[in-house]
């Protein structure tokens, strides 16, 4: 369907592609995979013809249909989110505006002397929409907008009201309703909450036409996808199987790489003693001519392509007692709408609870009433003795002063450490060399995110309030931050969509209902046992 023939591409001084080809067929879903800057987003505007390769060909069979999702949305107002989602589909589109066109005609006083022919027209429109699906297109959108979490008040408001990561939503919805031969997908599975997420997957796993997606989320990506094409080093490498398969077999080409390198690194060492040793004998002069022209022949075998990972360790937080965080008969509403009604919760040191809910259930108001970023109507919240408390906020990224590089970002923080550790931490959270003068207005998302991290993380809290810490991390940062939070000694009350984070981290589950707090003894993977669901109201 989409061929890649020995690409190549240029990006500044950066070589992103070097006589590349790859190919997606029929059937398959691929996840592309590569390190951050590798050349995804690249290659996704090479298919979609917005940017071309400097050489080689971009071949599509004539007739596929195309449909692209990036996290670029644009502007949209002025209509519904249904009518916004319906856009996307055609012909078919057009024709329900006539129609909503005609119908307004209808109700017109100055009008009224055309009706005639708006009667005759609307039912021409009207046939015609009903031939194209029309009215069960409707259904369709809603339906996709209700798997993304919209409410009915959301999907017939205007989509000019709604924020950015919903936007996002409405952008990805018109994709699925478009139900393109190909879908490319940078990124879906950014700002959707955990139900979401699994509707997406569970619609991705039965679409019929090909798909290309990136995406942060290895659960997400190992139930959807039969093929990976990894970009490295301006290559392009495919291997069957899943996301879980392609990092054994990497690993295992890497480990046999590393051998064969190994290897005749140690035949190329003798055979350059002997001809240092007999170079100058001219008994030897023969076999030492015979060894250079040899060597000169062997086709040398690079060691293997490494990863930069990082790792971040946490230095030891004063321990706090026993009891962290206590909530007593706490009530919250906003406006008519009753959050929280006589709640009672205690959260004891070392536990790390993970908070789920339905949209809008209260899980970040949860975090919020417990680090005091919101008032209870009555009741009290109170903090434990010693303890120090920490809190990532999604709004913390945009507190970030956009003048100040990541560096003096740093120092601002944290004055009085010394630069050789600090630029260690920097190096920690993916900011090596001149990356540590970047300002922080142009960093992505997911650099904010390291940042606020970072300062977060220096001088070790002994309770770590997160709400959606791994929104715009890397797999390889996500894997850091796994790694050193499974080490951190101190107690932990978060909100995730990441599976893998919530199984590798959780020790208690609090699930978010209208009832109140459903309290789960054990992690999330005992919660996803005994209820039979991943997330509240949906199976496993």
């Amino acid at each position: 369907m989409i061929r890649l023939d020995n690409i190549s591409k240029q990006n500044g001084r950066q070589l992103l592609f070097i006589e590349a080809s790859a190919a997606l067929q029929k059937g398959e879903k691929i996840g592309l995979v590569g390190p951050n800057g590798a050349g995804k987003s690249t290659l996704f505007r090479m298919i979609t013809g917005q940017e071309p390769p400097d050489e080689g060909l971009i071949l599509v069979d004539r007739g596929i249909t195309i449909g692209f999702f990036s996290q670029d949305v644009g502007e949209m107002s002025g209509r519904s989110a249904v009518a916004e989602v319906m856009d996307g589909a055609g012909d078919v589109s057009t024709i329900a505006a006539e129609l909503r066109e005609l119908e307004a005609a209808f109700t017109d006083p100055d009008r009224a002397d055309e009706m005639d022919q708006l009667i005759e027209r609307f039912g021409e429109v009207q046939a015609r929409f009903e031939e194209l699906g029309g009215y069960a297109l409707e259904g369709k959108a809603r339906e996709v907008l209700a798997g993304l979490s919209f409410s009915q008040a959301m999907m017939d408001g205007d989509v000019g009201a709604l924020s950015g990561g919903w936007k996002m939503r409405v952008a990805l919805a018109r994709i699925l309703l478009m139900r393109p031969d190909v879908m490319l997908l940078d990124e879906p599975s950014n700002h959707l909450d955990l139900e979401s997420l699994i509707w997406l997957e569970q619609f991705l796993a039965q679409h019929e036409g090909a798909l290309l997606l990136t995406s942060h989320d290895r659960e997400f990506m190992n139930r959807i996808i039969n093929k990976v094409i990894d970009i490295d080093g301006g290559s392009l490498t495919s291997y069957a199987g899943d996301y879980e398969f392609y990092e054994q077999q990497r690993a295992m080409a890497e480990k046999q790489q590393q051998a064969q390198f190994e290897r005749q690194q140690a035949m190329l060492a003798k055979e350059i003693k002997f001809i240092e040793r007999f170079k100058a004998r001219a008994s030897h002069a023969a076999q030492v001519q015979s060894r250079v022209k040899k060597l000169d022949k062997i086709e040398r075998v690079e060691p293997p392509k490494r990863r930069q990972s990082v790792s971040f360790e946490f230095l030891p937080a004063q321990r706090s007692g026993d009891d962290v965080a206590a909530l007593r008969g706490v009530h919250k509403s906003y406006g008519e709408r009753v959050i929280y009604q006589g709640l009672d919760l205690l959260v004891r040191r070392r536990e790390r609870c993970c908070v789920l809910g339905t949209n809008g259930a209260g899980k970040s108001t949860l975090l919020k009433l417990v680090t005091g970023a919101t008032t209870p109507d009555a009741g009290s919240v109170a903090l434990g003795g010693s303890v120090k408390l920490a809190y990532f906020a999604q709004h913390a990224m945009e507190l970030l002063d956009g003048s100040r590089s990541v560096f003096e970002s740093l120092e601002d923080e944290f004055p009085r450490a010394n630069q050789g550790s600090l630029r260690a931490l920097a190096g920690c959270f993916g900011f090596s060399g001149d990356e540590v003068d970047k300002p922080c207005r142009v960093l992505s998302g997911g650099e904010k995110a390291r940042l606020v991290m970072a300062r977060m993380l220096f001088d070790p809290p002994n309770f770590l309030v997160l709400d959606e810490p791994t929104n715009h991390l890397d797999m390889a940062t996500k894997e850091m931050l796994i790694a050193a939070l499974a080490q951190y000694e101190g107690t932990m009350l978060f909100v995730s969509h990441d599976r893998h984070f919530l199984a590798a981290l959780s020790n208690r589950v609090l699930e978010v209902t209208p009832e109140g707090i459903h309290d789960y003894a054990g992690g999330y993977t005992e919660y996803v046992a005994r209820t039979g669901q991943e997330a509240p109201g949906l199976h496993a």
